[in-house]
């Protein structure tokens, strides 16, 4: 059987090693990685855009590093429970026209007995940046 450690129900130190093991994956920016982290039938609301399964989630991974360049994102933890997570984050990334953005955001994870995430909230504002106010590089 598939797990993903650490397992439920989550101590305040195996929910910090989760958020982190999280920002690690979205960091590399390779979809396939990043979804080994979710159930096979996994649900997400991203923004406007729900998303159903692990093939979805890399499909819509691609469509985000390839229209968010030198993406980079931090996660803060904001609280748990035995199986649940909400984090808080910020990122950011260049459009293909040279655009900066900052991201911000809140998500709610829901994870199964096998530590995969089986659902993904996630409310995001974009808010236009200078190059100069970048705060990741």
């Amino acid at each position: 059987m598939e797990q993903k450690h650490p397992l439920p129900p989550f101590t305040l130190e195996t929910a910090l090693e989760k958020i982190q093991m999280a920002e690690d994956a979205w960091n590399s920016q390779d979809p396939e990685k990043v979804s080994k982290a979710y159930t096979i039938d996994s649900e997400w609301r991203n923004r406007d855009t729900f998303v159903n399964g692990r093939e979805n989630i890399v499909v819509f991974l691609h469509k985000k590093w390839e229209k968010e360049l030198h993406y980079h994102l931090k996660k803060e933890y904001w609280a748990h429970t035995d199986n649940r997570i909400a984090v808080r984050f910020e990122y950011e990334y260049q459009t293909k026209d040279g655009d900066w953005f900052r991201a911000y955001g809140n998500e709610n994870w829901e994870f199964d007995e096998n530590g995969l995430m089986a659902k993904r909230y996630a409310s995001i504002n974009d808010l236009a940046i200078k190059e100069e106010d970048r705060k990741f590089r």
